[in-house]
């Protein structure tokens, strides 16, 4: 297996690759430094109907066309829409490659922008929105994120305000096109049976538009915030909780004793929170920890969904579960066991084509270093109790915790609340 390559075009295109041997398919993706953290609330929810609006065609190709060819090659071809970023992805046979960049470089640079499909567009998208709003186990993400964040778009729902998606005209989906879609916002990635040489040559001979343009400008980062609940009333069997706060930013060092102590705390099975919460006493089906990583800054995060009759002493548990990981140092047998999963996952994630092309287009966007797996299980073994113990007692600290409920009673959900953090009973 090959080193990474990277060569940067004139026209600003980054491209990436990873040669596999052991493969006869390609993972080829376009990445593009746009998503919901770039939006205002005039324009909430572009990003990813522009997505959508990609694969309704473009001067050369039609919606079906586009469908079909990928359809013949017997491919995969997907995209998505992040708080950074948008990507448009392919998983092809090597010998299809060359046709497969074709299509999505056209798709990416020369969406049609047709009124009549983003009509139709649009309500697909409205009823995404609507399927969102319906399931309380997704929506209390976006409204943690809104505690934690504030007004800044990092708190804003990535798939957009169904106001903004109604009403924005295919000229106003053509501007941010043209202010985000720029050669020097792209990264062309791929991994697997594929020659960097002859990719650079085929992107360099695909057609960009807005050769040389500047890139957008950055989006200021998140000021302070003061921890807040916040808690939507909703007719619901459960009560949906999210806790969470501000975490490092994704060029910080300490992500890789983030990912350590996310493993421990609820990133597991054998975790505390899993164990103690369910399998010891039975208080909920679904709990867990979670990490974002962001430009300017992160978000550490907990969910636990529960009946209303135990949303008290499931929260108990917890704030009894984060007092532990910031007050006691983690026993080095448990410590190892982190690291080990954490390793484990990382390289056997690695051996899909997919998985490592998302790695590099992410990675070289964000203007991380592209580290070799070797590279990156030395970061994680240099990973000590000490970091791991330090960095609990300052992403979990009380008064740096937000919190998120969607369910029936506000009252009890914010009562509950005092053992994880007696400041947010009054917030």
């Amino acid at each position: 297996m090959d080193s990474p390559r990277v060569t940067t075009l004139d026209t600003g295109v980054r491209v990436v690759t990873e040669h596999m041997d052991s493969v006869r398919s390609v993972a080829l993706g376009f990445w593009i430094g746009t998503g919901s953290s770039h939006e205002d609330e005039s324009r909430a929810g572009l990003s990813h109907l522009i997505e959508h609006m990609l694969f309704r065609g473009t001067a050369k190709y039609g919606s079906l066309e586009i469908d079909q060819i990928f359809d013949a090659m017997g491919a995969e071809l997907n995209a998505g829409t992040g708080k950074e970023t948008t990507s448009v992805y392919a998983r092809v046979l090597d010998v299809h490659l060359a046709e497969a960049l074709d299509v999505i470089a056209d798709m990416v640079w020369r969406p049609r922008f047709a009124e009549d499909d983003l009509v139709n567009e649009r309500q697909i998208v409205l009823e995404e929105i609507a399927m969102y709003e319906d399931d309380p186990q997704d929506k209390v993400f976006d409204v943690l994120g809104g505690a934690v964040f504030g007004d800044h778009p990092l708190g804003r729902a990535i798939i957009g305000d169904a106001g903004v998606v109604a009403t924005t005209p295919a000229d106003g989906l053509r501007a941010f096109h043209a202010e985000r879609y720029v050669p020097r916002n792209v990264v062309v990635a791929a991994a697997g049976s594929v020659d960097h040489d002859d990719l650079v040559r085929r992107v360099a001979a695909a057609e960009v538009e807005r050769a040389g343009a500047p890139l957008p400008p950055p989006v200021a980062p998140p000021g302070p915030t003061p921890a807040a609940v916040r808690f939507l009333t909703k007719d619901t069997e459960q009560v949906h909780v999210c806790l969470g706060g501000p975490g490092p930013a994704r060029d910080d060092e300490r992500r890789y004793a983030l990912r350590v102590l996310d493993t421990i705390l609820g990133g597991t099975s054998s975790s505390r929170l899993f164990q103690e919460v369910r399998e010891k006493r039975g208080l909920a089906y679904s709990v867990y920890s979670f990490v974002s990583l962001f430009a300017h800054t992160g978000q550490v995060g907990m969910y636990l969904g529960t009946r209303p009759d135990n949303v008290a002493s499931a929260l108990r548990v917890v704030g009894d579960e984060l007092d532990r990981l910031r007050t006691d140092p983690v026993p080095a047998d448990e410590l190892d066991r982190a690291k080990e999963n954490v390793k484990g996952r990382a390289v056997l994630a690695l051996e899909s084509t997919s998985a490592r092309m998302n790695r590099l287009g992410s990675s070289l966007l964000a203007g991380l270093p592209l580290l070799t797996v070797d590279e990156m299980i030395e970061r994680i073994d240099a990973v000590t109790a000490d970091d791991v113990h330090e960095l609990a007692a300052e992403v979990l600290a009380p008064e740096r915790l937000s919190a998120a409920g969607i369910g029936g009673d506000e009252a009890a959900f914010r009562a509950a609340l005092a053992p994880v953090s007696p400041e947010l009973v009054a917030a």
